[in-house]
């Protein structure tokens, strides 16, 4: 569960029952939590969370609910955020993200598999040839 106003993610089981919960940008104060959506392999690794107001997305392992790395920063430009609302990801793993605010825009961010984290924060992720 998304608890925006609090910077936090709960986890629950189908009956209600609470098992943990994990505190995401506190120092946000809120809006650090907007929405979620998990990786598609098989055992959904990741949780790929909505961070609108500091302009990202965290990649976060769905066990520990540690952020493992994040993207992304304000702006307009491509891999940028103005406002960061939403965010789903299709049955190939491409990440899509819409704003609001003044963002108004959908952008996709296409699945080109897994690489080792090289740092905490990646920053804008601009279009490579990797």
């Amino acid at each position: 569960v998304c608890d925006r106003a609090n910077s936090r993610i709960q986890v629950f089981k189908t009956d209600g029952t609470f098992i943990k919960e994990a505190s995401v940008a506190p120092q946000t104060m809120r809006g650090s939590v907007l929405d979620i959506a998990f990786s598609k392999d098989a055992q959904q690794k990741y949780i790929f969370l909505a961070d609108g107001m500091n302009q990202r997305i965290n990649v976060i392992d769905r066990q520990t609910l540690q952020v493992i790395t994040s993207f992304g920063d304000g702006g307009r430009g491509v891999g940028q955020f103005f406002g960061v609302h939403s965010i789903a990801i299709d049955s190939k793993g491409n990440l899509y993200t819409t704003e609001t605010w003044e963002g108004k825009r959908l952008q996709r961010f296409v699945n080109k598999g897994l690489a080792p984290v090289t740092k905490a924060d990646q920053g804008t992720v601009w279009p490579s040839t990797r």
